[in-house]
């Protein structure tokens, strides 16, 4: 078998695959990866014909769908999953077979409905269902307490003692535990009375995750996260620096428009001597209008630079060819001491 783990910050991603025929799967992958799998399955000669997802993760994007239309791979999740295009939909008592490997799919829900844990022959891949010296948390949408009872207790546990345990998640640095072990020692499981276990799951005190609604809108819908946006716009944009901006803003030439497309308070508080508003959620509407000649050089700017930069690729996608974003934001340019101009354009 060939197999790897791959840690990205909390979260656990598993490459696997058959020796023999080099047929392979990722589990749980998470989106800034992308590349590292890539290069780990061609490293181990591994064909990716499967990409899972143990369950509908709310504290990560997943790599799934990515993955799956650059590889001609097919995308897997329990049926219970609300997340639309999912080329192969499982349940419970069945397998995904790997050349000459089964992953037998056993329904864990409680951490989500669609919760499942992957049986190996040597070890189980439990997603959020059980963690080292924890259990997912049932605090979330379509998390229940009862129904995580009933997965652990009445089925996850019930498997060989040395099957290894390989998580979704752990904070720790640790690779993996035991079926056994975290029987055994696992704070959460010492509560064998169900009303004792619900209660305490009910107890829990836990912050949100950090990118929860991102999370789960992009991972049950199969659309774009920030973070992917703000790539796919980068690679399509050129940059200007501060330092050239302000040099051609000193010259006083009208070669260059400045499109500042912040709010208008933000803009009358402080902006870039010359700069035009044009607030980027009107942009599409009003354009054509404020900017008349397509083949004019514009330079955009916002705060921090992202919102700039979505903006100035929306623009080449109209047919402002030279539209380019700045290398920064105004929080940038005034931290440099570089002029701004208060109140709005006469």
């Amino acid at each position: 078998m060939i197999f790897e783990q791959v840690a990205t910050g909390g979260c656990q991603s598993y490459l696997i695959g058959c020796a023999d025929t080099c047929a392979g799967a990722l589990i749980d992958p998470e989106v800034s990866q992308i590349d590292r799998y890539l290069g780990l399955a061609t490293r181990d000669g591994l064909r990716i014909r499967f990409v899972i997802d143990t369950h509908t993760h709310a504290d990560h994007f997943s790599a799934s769908r990515r993955l799956a239309e650059r590889l001609d791979a097919m995308t897997v999740m329990h049926r219970a999953s609300p997340a639309p295009g999912i080329a192969m939909r499982v349940d419970d008592g069945e397998s995904i077979v790997l050349g000459k490997l089964r992953l037998q799919v056993m329904h864990t829900p409680g951490h989500t409905a669609d919760s499942m844990c992957l049986v190996g022959e040597d070890r189980v891949f439990t997603g959020d269902t059980l963690l080292i010296g924890g259990t997912g948390r049932t605090d979330l949408p379509t998390g229940d307490p009862d129904a995580l009872y009933d997965s652990l207790f009445g089925r996850l546990l019930k498997l060989d003692p040395a099957l290894l345990v390989y998580p979704a998640h752990d904070y720790k640095g640790r690779s993996h535990s035991t079926i056994g072990a975290e029987t055994a020692t696992n704070p959460r499981l010492q509560q064998r009375d169900r009303a004792a276990f619900v209660q305490m799951m009910k107890s829990l005190d836990l912050s949100m995750p950090t990118h929860l609604t991102e999370a789960l809108r992009t991972n049950m819908s199969g659309g774009k996260t920030v973070g992917e946006m703000l790539a796919e716009a980068t690679a399509c944009v050129p940059f200007m620096s501060m330092a050239e901006l302000r040099t051609r803003v000193e010259s006083a030439g009208n070669e260059l428009v400045v499109l500042d497309v912040r709010e208008k308070d933000a803009y009358e508080s402080g902006h870039i001597p010359g700069a035009r508003l044009l607030p980027r959620g009107q942009l599409e509407l009003r354009v054509d209008k404020e900017l008349p000649d397509p083949t004019a050089r514009i330079v955009t700017c916002c705060e921090f630079g992202r919102i700039s930069t979505l903006a100035a690729a929306t623009l080449r996608t109209m047919g402002f060819q030279r539209a380019v974003a700045l290398d920064g934001g105004m929080k940038a340019w005034l931290e440099a001491g570089y002029p701004t101009r208060a109140g709005a354009l006469p």
